[in-house]
């Protein structure tokens, strides 16, 4: 009878590797939200100091670039809020949140054109992001409300829906700051009642 051998445990990716990955991505994201989901892999490459080869053995297409980029912002979208959490008050802690949100918006506004062609559709992708953003909302919204900020017959996603709005009717470059305008407007609105 043959011997088996044990599975091999899957490698930690070396730490320059990672170094690596996360500077592609870091440049990726710049790149997509001052240029468009079509910037060329190559001077993703080349501003990040790295060649081509290594770009595309992380990531051997332009989806799996953009659906990287992407998950990388959610997944901070979402760490932000136990971080603003630990650190602000309550009603603090939402507004920061939400200022980041509409950074988030403004990023995803440029590539969701191209996340949307992804073949297979996005819908996983956004499934799983959307639990995300709506898990750090509530928990901020509901730590807001414990503390006597916020009304408690609020509807956390009722904040996310209008900012989420105000950037689909964007008509000029100016829309990010009237979103974050918005947010102050939101939050006050969203105060209990004297």
């Amino acid at each position: 009878m043959p011997l088996k051998r044990p599975k091999p445990h899957p490698r930690k990716p070396r730490a320059d590797a990672q170094r690596n990955r996360e500077r592609i991505l870091e440049i990726a994201r710049d790149a997509f939200t001052r240029s468009g989901a079509n910037v060329s892999l190559d001077e993703v490459a080349r501003r990040a100091r790295i060649g081509p080869g290594t770009l595309y053995r992380h990531f051997p297409t332009r989806d799996s670039l953009l659906e990287a980029v992407y998950r990388t912002e959610v997944e901070k979208l979402a760490a932000a809020e136990g971080k603003f959490a630990g650190s602000m008050p309550p009603v603090e802690a939402l507004r920061a949140w939400m200022l980041l949100f509409v950074d988030y918006i403004a990023a995803k506004h440029l590539i969701a054109p191209a996340l949307n062609n992804i073949v297979g559709g996005p819908s996983k992708l956004f499934e799983t992001t959307a639990a995300q953003i709506k898990g750090a909302i509530e928990a901020l919204v509901k730590r807001a409300v414990k503390s006597g900020d916020i009304r408690p017959d609020l509807d956390p996603l009722d904040l996310l829906r209008a900012l989420v709005g105000v950037s689909n009717v964007a008509s000029g470059p100016d829309w990010v700051q009237s979103a974050k305008r918005l947010v102050d407007i939101l939050i006050l609105g969203s105060r209990p009642n004297a």
